[in-house]
C-alpha cells in the first residue's frame, strides 16, 4: 500500500483500513506465536502499514494535507504534502555557551 493511494481515500475509509490492519496484525502475531507463521515478514509490512495511514491521517489533522474532494472527481490527484508551504519557525537566540573554568592551584 503506497502513500499516494492512501491520501486521495476519505477519513472513513481510512479509519476502517486502519481497523482492518489492526486486526490483521493481531492474526499474524497470534499465528507466530503458535508457530503457523510461515513468512514472519509479513508483521513489519502491516506494522509499516499502520503507520502510513496514522501519518495520513495525523498530516489531516494538522492541516498539512488537504482532505480530499467528496462526491465528484474521487480519481483526482492531490497536490502533494510536499509542496505545502509551512511557516516558518521563529528562531530563538541563541545560548551562550559554557566555558570552563581554569584551574586555580587551590583547586589542584
Amino acid at each position: 500500500m503506497k502513500v499516494d493511494e492512501l491520501r486521495v481515500l476519505e477519513e472513513d475509509e481510512l479509519g476502517g483500513r486502519l481497523r482492518q490492519a489492526r486486526r490483521e496484525l493481531y492474526e499474524l502475531r497470534f499465528k507466530h506465536a503458535v508457530g503457523q507463521l510461515e513468512n514472519s515478514s509479513q508483521i513489519s509490512k502491516v506494522r509499516n502499514d499502520i503507520a502510513r495511514i496514522m501519518t495520513v491521517l495525523r498530516e489531516r489533522d494538522f492541516g498539512l494535507l488537504p482532505s480530499p474532494p467528496r462526491g465528484e472527481g474521487q480519481g483526482e490527484a492531490l497536490v502533494p504534502a510536499a509542496t505545502a508551504v509551512a511557516e516558518p519557525a521563529e528562531e530563538e537566540p541563541a545560548k551562550p555557551t559554557r566555558t570552563r573554568r581554569a584551574k586555580t592551584e587551590e583547586s589542584a
